[in-house]
């Protein structure tokens, strides 16, 4: 009885260790992938590109409403991008009644009061995530070219999937002024989200 339990132990163990490896490595091959798919697409504020359109995907706001360093990073960005030229609209893209509260009010907000003209800024809603946003600026706001801007863990798979939805997009590196558990958890979680995005390229 001993020995059956042995083997079965053994048995489950490296039953569990060739599916963990067989996650690492998709996950790793997923995350590859995107940043080969975004190669030359990837770009500081400095060394972004011409596009007519930068768009800002949403993040956490505060309970005040405003911004949190996650995506006042992006939204600084996107106001040196139309300062300097490189865009003339931004699209903020979000949800506007999520749990954290409403991002496309906290990013309006944020940038008409860093001097950015409103008539300059379209708002989309009901930008839930990541692919949402890019197939819902290339298909309700008919955007064919644009930047952009988030953290630089996120540009690959936010270029790959604005590209995927027929926009040709180029990732601008977003800075954050975050502290280190939410650098590290954002993260982590953008590895692990990497699989998903490569299904719906």
């Amino acid at each position: 009885m001993t020995v059956d339990r042995r083997r079965v132990a053994g048995r489950a163990l490296r039953w569990g260790g060739a599916l963990t490896a067989g996650v690492v490595l998709a996950v790793a091959g997923a995350n590859a992938w995107l940043w080969t798919v975004s190669s030359g697409h990837r770009s500081s504020v400095a060394d972004a590109p011409a596009a007519p359109v930068v768009i800002v995907p949403g993040a956490k706001v505060a309970t005040d409403g405003t911004p949190m360093a996650y995506l006042r990073g992006r939204l600084d960005a996107a106001i040196e991008l139309v300062r300097t030229g490189k865009a003339q609209r931004i699209l903020v893209s979000g949800d506007a009644s999520g749990v954290s509260g409403d991002e496309i009010a906290s990013m309006t907000t944020y940038l008409t009061a860093h001097g950015i003209d409103a008539a300059r800024i379209d708002a989309d809603g009901s930008g839930e995530s990541t692919r949402a946003t890019c197939e819902r600026a290339k298909q309700v706001y008919g955007i064919d070219r644009a930047l952009i801007v988030t953290q630089y863990w996120h540009v690959p798979r936010a270029v790959a999937l604005c590209r995927a939805a027929g926009i040709e997009a180029d990732g601008v590196g977003a800075p954050c002024e975050c502290r280190r558990t939410t650098l590290i958890r954002n993260n982590i979680r953008e590895w692990l989200a990497a699989p998903k995005a490569l299904l719906a390229l």
